[in-house]
């Protein structure tokens, strides 16, 4: 008995040390907590998504998913072997060029009517709070920190590791002007050291002026967030940025639901829709999209054109690493405007006569 309460301490005082670190970041307090309590999305002490949305879906179990997960054998989950990507140079891009550039899961660059911007950047190499898990396929961390010079804003869609990284926005606060997420998120960038004046931080359906014709607006996603022990107490959002040209809609994580129909009748269309596609299990099929399900959304979107991404550089799941883009294109079969460009390249996005080689089929 006295040995297991001794061991019982330790891992307490182990997990208090562990949860103290810096980079899981602060719950929300003071007058970001009094706006979070007011939030009609905040209910019994956590965010909520607008419809029911089981972690687990009803079909299965928590230790039945640990069992699959920890026994189970999951053939080509990894690649076999390193990528060979080219990488753009981002300092060197004209500034009248209107780009995308993928830089592997759900990191990328967006340049928009002179504007430069940067979505859930994660180039520590690793997705975890812990280096030597959830490690960057070998290969796809082409990006630094030192690879940008200046960025007018920072979006961050949620605050999981795979999407909010601690080692790079503390490089990157220097070079922002502003950072754009969800409601409560804003606690852990204000906690690292970014100041407060420059973070948008909106709830679901807040829109925010950032001048010259740009604006941006939060929008419902359907997923859950949390760094630690306590889940929900940021807002995970979907985010609508209009330019003085275009409109283009940044998913985040969500699975499928009807939030995609009425925000493609409360906007009419999108000039460009980046949709996670990946990292998908029949087990959380709730909070991820399946197969098919992405191109539904950018049928209910009304998007031109669509990017997938949330693939190809971490294990999250267990199905094999180049299944989500072998599905994408075997489910595309009304020919929509799918854009699959390589990590690192330079993509056109509005040019409709580019085609693009399906290059996990050379690994």
């Amino acid at each position: 008995m006295i040995i297991i309460l001794m061991l019982a301490v330790a891992v307490m005082v182990t997990a208090y040390i562990v949860l103290g670190q810096a980079k899981f970041g602060k719950a929300p307090s003071g007058e970001r907590l009094e706006r979070i309590l007011k939030s009609p999305h905040y209910k019994n002490g956590r965010f909520d998504n607008l419809n029911a949305t089981p972690q687990l879906a009803e079909d299965t179990s928590m230790p039945e998913v640990m069992f699959r997960f920890l026994f189970g054998k999951f053939p080509n989950k990894i690649p076999q072997r390193p990528f060979n990507f080219e990488k753009t140079d981002l300092k060197s891009l004209d500034p009248n060029e209107n780009v995308f550039i993928w830089m592997g899961h759900s990191s990328y660059f967006l340049q928009i009517d002179g504007k430069k911007i940067l979505v859930d950047p994660v180039f520590s190499g690793n997705a975890s709070p812990f280096s030597f898990t959830t490690k960057a396929f070998e290969g796809t961390d082409l990006y630094t920190t030192d690879d940008f010079s200046e960025l007018d804003y920072l979006i961050i869609t949620h605050d999981h590791w795979d999407h909010l990284d601690y080692e790079t926005v503390l490089k990157l606060f220097p070079k922002t002007k502003k950072i754009i997420t969800g409601l409560g998120t804003g606690e852990h960038l204000e906690y690292w050291g970014y100041n407060p004046k420059n973070i948008v931080e909106l709830d679901w359906f807040e829109s925010s002026d950032l001048g010259e014709g740009f604006k941006v607006t939060a929008e419902p996603a359907r997923h859950f967030s949390g760094r630690g022990l306590k889940r929900d107490q940021a807002i995970w959002a979907s985010f609508v940025f209009e330019t003085p040209n275009q409109r283009v809609y940044i998913g985040g994580d969500s699975g499928y639901d009807n939030h995609f129909k009425k925000i493609g009748e409360k906007y009419g269309s999108f000039d460009l829709a980046i949709l996670e596609n990946g990292q998908y299990n029949k087990d959380w099929r709730y909070i991820h999209m399946m197969p098919g399900d992405h191109i539904k959304a950018m049928e209910d979107l009304n998007a031109k054109r669509m990017i997938p991404v949330h693939n190809s550089k971490f294990a999250l799941a267990t199905h094999p690493w180049k299944e989500p883009l072998e599905k994408i294109m075997e489910l595309n079969t009304e020919n929509k405007r799918i854009l699959t460009p390589n990590i690192g390249e330079k993509t056109d996005y509005l040019n409709d006569d580019e085609n693009y080689d399906q290059w996990w089929k050379s690994y």
